[in-house]
């Protein structure tokens, strides 16, 4: 039987010190540098602002035919909404037009396209199908149509909560006549934010 000498033991001894202070030291740095990226991870979470659910638009629409000298104003409503951020924004709206001896209700649904002109201003450009009901002088009428809008955005703040929309667009209709048709409409926006508990 090999007998350890006192040298030897204490060389041991050192090598085993030697590694619980190297432990000691690691464990306590692993934790720090996972501890940091958690709160880094955290405070970025919460630094980012999240897109609201939806966001409401009210305003003022006119038109002007350009197959048939006349005009027309009224009020309208939209929601939109993004279901693929950066890429996708769905919108759908009602417009009231009236002018003399006849009233036009439209309901709408545009596929737009946004960008990101700055923190507080955006723009897409939207195109989709259109349903008019026309009552001309006691004469109701449905008909089809396709419609494009260029939309700006302009928000009071990067927060985006409230702010007001300019919209143009452009309208054929598929029904009898073939009526082409300008407009433009503009009013509030109003940022609708997600259910309490919700992203």
């Amino acid at each position: 039987m090999e007998c350890e000498t006192p040298a030897v033991r204490a060389a041991e001894y050192g090598e085993l010190r030697k590694e619980e202070s190297e432990e000691s030291t690691v464990r306590p740095l692993v934790f720090l540098i996972t501890f940091t990226f958690i709160c880094s991870g955290r405070s970025f979470t919460q630094g980012v602002e999240k897109e609201p659910a939806a966001v409401l638009e009210l305003g003022s629409a006119a038109g002007q035919s350009l197959t048939e000298d006349q005009s027309n104003f009224g009020p309208t409503v939209a929601v939109e909404v993004t279901p693929v951020e950066d890429r996708l924004e769905l919108e759908a709206g009602v417009t009231s037009l009236f002018r003399r001896h006849s009233t036009e209700w439209s309901i709408d649904l545009l596929f737009k396209k946004p960008w990101t002109l700055s923190d507080s201003v955006e723009f897409m450009l939207g195109i989709g199908p259109e349903w008019i009901h026309t009552n001309a002088f006691g004469t109701k009428m449905n008909s089809v149509g396709a419609e494009v809008a260029p939309d700006f955005m302009f928000w009071s703040s990067k927060r985006h909560r409230f702010g007001w929309y300019l919209e143009p667009s452009y309208e054929y209709k598929f029904g009898p006549g073939h009526e082409h048709s300008l407009g433009i409409s503009g009013g509030l926006l109003i940022a609708i934010p997600h259910p309490h508990g919700h992203p």
